[in-house]
């Protein structure tokens, strides 16, 4: 199982992309003069809230973020009808997702090698991680997508784990999870009773604010190509 942001994809500034990003959020939230202020401002809540849903590991749904954090001064009935769009055009506002380097031909060897493949990941967007999905042409090979956005539970917390190895009918000790992060992957899927807990590190090293953590993986690669390394083939799936 793997985690989906700075795992198996990484966003990347795109200006076409963002431009019609701030479009739709202009058209939806009805203010068509919103500049860098406001963008800023609704920036620090949803910062806020992150740091809020995180201590208390639950996520919120998306009207709920919107309605209660984002625009308390919105009546909820205004936010629920179109909150799933806004959250989407909020996260890409950043850039666009693109696979990282290796990931497509990794999951297709894995699967062919018999593995059964799903994602775990925190995402405040019912919409963003299975767009992109599509996009890649990934879904085919994932039999399990769960995300935080669905279950309103955050990862380090042991229940979307546990939640992905219901679904497949598998233990968790039979199950494997690579992720980004010590903190919120190794840590969730230990508590988890996963077999393994493995480690994407970045090209420039491990995250700054994670070289004190008392979390270690059981192992670090850093490509997803060193997956086929670790996990042999065990017949073909037709």
């Amino acid at each position: 199982l793997f985690d989906m942001n700075g795992t198996l994809r990484s966003c990347e500034p795109h200006p076409e992309t963002q431009a019609a990003a701030y479009a739709r959020l202009r058209e939806l939230l009805g203010m068509p003069d919103a500049g860098m202020e406001y963008w800023d401002e609704l920036s620090r809540r949803q910062k806020a809230y992150t740091r809020w849903a995180q201590e208390k590991r639950v996520q919120l749904t998306e009207a709920e973020i919107w309605a209660e954090w984002m625009l308390p001064s919105t009546p909820p009935a205004h936010i629920e009808p179109i909150a799933a769009e806004l959250m989407l055009a909020w996260q890409e506002r950043k850039g666009h997702a693109v696979p990282k380097p290796g990931a497509g031909e990794t999951i297709r060897a894995l699967r062919q090698r018999g593995y059964r493949l799903g994602v775990i990941s925190n995402t405040m967007s019912t919409l963003d991680i299975p767009g992109s999905l599509e996009a890649f042409g990934w879904q085919e090979y994932f039999e399990v997508v769960i995300l935080s956005a669905d279950i309103h539970v955050r990862k380090p917390s042991p229940e979307p784990f546990l939640e992905a190895s219901r679904r497949l009918s598998v233990a968790p000790s039979q199950c494997a999870y690579l992720g980004n992060r010590l903190t919120k992957d190794i840590a969730g899927c230990r508590q988890a009773g996963y077999a393994l807990g493995l480690i994407l590190e970045p090209p420039a090293g491990p995250r700054a604010d994670e070289l004190d953590s008392p979390v270690k993986p059981d192992g670090i690669i850093h490509s997803l190509a060193e997956l086929l390394d670790l996990f042999p083939g065990q017949g073909s799936v037709h």
